[in-house]
């Protein structure tokens, strides 16, 4: 699993959830970094801040071979035009914050399966 978000809070409020869970965590703060561990951990699913400064979560998400990963979108904008382009470049996922864990978890348990 891994976790893309510049604000170090939301990722040790998501990795604790699913540490919770079982699930072993990596963490990136930006898109470059989302890109490093994407290559070293090659995790099932990523969890993906959309706005980051440098490269958004969109653009991210746009480079990531969804055929090996799948992606939940995490923002603070509840904006339908929004969740479409996250979907329009690959985001199997859309969640506003603030999330529940459990609908965190479900929505992760239903991508694994």
């Amino acid at each position: 699993m891994l976790v893309v978000d510049d604000d170090e809070m939301i990722r040790r409020l998501v990795r604790t959830v699913l540490e919770a869970d079982d699930w072993t965590v990596v963490e990136a703060r930006d898109g470059p970094e989302a890109f490093a561990q994407l290559e070293s951990t090659d995790p099932a699913v990523v969890v993906l801040d959309v706005m980051m400064p440098g490269m958004d979560g969109v653009e991210v998400c746009r480079k990531i071979d969804h055929s090996r990963v799948k992606v939940i979108m995490l923002t603070a904008r509840d904006d339908p035009a929004l969740e479409r382009a996250c979907k329009d470049v690959g985001a199997d996922a859309f969640l506003t914050k603030p999330f529940s864990s459990l609908t965190l978890l479900d929505l992760i348990e239903d991508l694994s399966a």
